[in-house]
């Protein structure tokens, strides 16, 4: 008390100055409407500008919930996409001339649902790379689940722990994926050469399977990780392979990995008893 009654008394000048000065503004304020008025505008506009300032930094403090939510949403409108698109298929395969119409009991429930995640650490950089994200065995993720962004797809569940969980991405040679050229039934195997972290080869496509640069790669849906249609990338640039029977298309890959936060894990609730069916198949030969 006594260090704080020292300070008062060795300022006390300009406190006297303060006082006075908030005196000389009151009287001023309260005796002439002119100067009233430019206080009040004053006042007013270093409010806004406090007001304008407090507005940005809260809605910077949000832009990561946001951005979690538009993900969140933009996933299950891709789900929701998918699906009609596998329904579209099957009416089509179902559809005879003399049948107008096929009753939407008769359509598979859509086996398909997604777990959003943060990348907590990246590669593209080594000939064999993977991703590590935030989510594991406790929020529902298994190995060999497919992965993908936004964009395009990303990559399959290699190893979970309790938390976290490995992908292996595209940009591995260890991973094959089987995709298509869109608006085609023909397929090939998507695999990375390790040179560019942009561009993935589709090998074994027929020779007479018809495509142009530009046109969509997208994933065939012929394995129990991936539904058809999500995409892989554009065609670049193609060459044939060595017996001159299948095409060899580069193309470039629509997720770009070296920008790469957010993913999310499909989960297919159908996938295990799909692979053990194919397993006892195979013991059968």
């Amino acid at each position: 008390m006594r260090k704080l009654l020292d300070f008062i008394v060795r300022k006390r000048h300009w406190f006297l100055f303060l006082l006075l000065e908030i005196v000389s503004l009151a009287l001023v304020y309260r005796n002439h409407a002119y100067q009233r008025t430019i206080m009040l505008s004053s006042a007013n506009v270093i409010s806004g500008h406090v007001s304008s300032a407090s507005g940005y930094v809260n809605s910077y403090l949000n832009l990561r919930d946001i951005n979690r939510d538009l993900l969140e949403r933009n996933g299950h409108l891709e789900m929701e996409l998918l699906e009609l698109q596998d329904q579209l298929e099957m009416l089509q395969a179902d559809h005879l001339p003399f049948e107008g119409f096929t009753s939407p009991d008769s359509l598979a429930v859509f086996p398909y649902d997604f777990i959003s995640a943060g990348v907590v650490n990246n590669s593209v950089t080594h000939l064999s790379n993977y991703i590590t994200i935030n989510k594991g065995a406790n929020d529902g993720i298994a190995p060999d689940m497919g992965v993908v962004s936004e964009k395009g797809v990303v990559g399959i569940v290699s190893a979970v722990s309790d938390n976290f969980a490995v992908i292996i991405p595209l940009l591995n040679p260890k991973l094959k994926l089987s995709g298509k050229v869109s608006g085609s039934s023909y397929f090939g195997s998507v695999t990375w050469n390790g040179r560019n972290a942009r561009i993935v080869n589709l090998e074994e496509l027929p020779r007479h399977v018809e495509f142009d640069k530009g046109d969509m790669v997208v994933t065939s849906g012929y394995s129990a990780v991936f539904p058809a249609g999500i995409i892989v990338g554009k065609v670049v640039d193609y060459s044939k392979q060595h017996d001159d029977n299948f095409y060899s298309l580069e193309v470039e890959l629509a997720t770009d990995f070296q920008s790469l936060n957010n993913v999310r894990v499909i989960k297919n609730y159908h996938q295990q008893e799909q692979l053990n069916l194919e397993k006892e198949a195979k013991r059968n030969d």
